[in-house]
């Protein structure tokens, strides 16, 4: 972990509010985008309530060439200083970019028996169950409860980066989401009228915070139009799985 203390009176250029982001889930991108507006040889100031950034980032400017000049506290916020490296770095900023918006996330999903599937993604395994079920209990959630899932997830911890980003704190959230499904009889091949995903999925977010109701709507409406999994189900999504047989 770096222990290098910034000076003091630091003359920052501009300032990159990273809220609790920290340089694994999006925070290197907002640093990249802030740096734009930095001159070279002058310094951002990067603000974040993550404190493994101390480690993460010094090893970032090494590789950018982007010198760091240390940390400081600033109450529950670290704040980070960075100088502007040479022009030159602009090239290669603009590709990190690129690759994030290029980027393809995958998972493989296997059989393991009986009405189980085990998913992998990245260093991560989990079960899940039917693509509906009405029974009172099952071993694995059903596909459909992991779809809410995911999308309350989503919600949940947008709203609290894009509150954190503005400075708001969160003391509680929870989301609750109710999914009706079109016609699951069309699933089970019992009937052809209709389809068998979701027509309707209705919610509320609970929030507990000093902040004003005004500013938190602010941040509910910012979080679901900049949510990926929102944008997905409102919006027409091209599917291509294909089909191949394992002699």
């Amino acid at each position: 972990m770096s222990d290098e203390i910034a000076p003091e009176d630091q003359d920052v250029a501009s300032v990159c509010e990273g809220g609790n982001l920290d340089c694994g889930s999006g925070l290197l991108l907002l640093i990249r985008r802030s740096m734009q507006e930095v001159p070279a040889g002058l310094t951002l100031e990067i603000r974040s309530t993550e404190r493994s950034v101390r480690e993460d980032l010094p090893a970032w400017c090494r590789m950018t060439e982007n010198p760091y000049l240390g940390w400081s506290e600033g109450g529950e916020t670290l704040r980070f200083f960075v100088r502007r490296g040479g022009e030159d770095e602009q090239a290669s900023e603009e590709e990190q970019v690129q690759r994030a918006r290029d980027h393809r996330w995958t998972c493989r999903v296997a059989w393991s028996g009986g009405l189980q599937t085990t998913v992998y993604a990245r260093n991560h395994s989990w079960q899940v169950g039917q693509p509906a079920s009405f029974d009172v209990s099952d071993e694995a959630p059903s596909a459909v409860e992991h779809l809410l899932g995911a999308l309350g997830s989503c919600l949940a911890m947008g709203y609290q980066v894009h509150a954190s980003r503005r400075g708001v704190r969160i003391d509680q959230l929870e989301i609750s989401l109710t999914g009706e499904i079109n016609n699951i009889l069309v699933f089970l091949g019992l009937e052809s009228d209709g389809h068998p995903g979701f027509r309707r999925i209705t919610g509320t977010c609970y929030v507990q915070s000093e902040a004003g109701e005004a500013a938190l709507e602010e941040i509910w409406r910012h979080t679901v139009a900049a949510s990926p999994l929102v944008n997905t189900l409102v919006r027409s999504v091209e599917v291509e799985v294909g089909h191949r047989g394992i002699a």
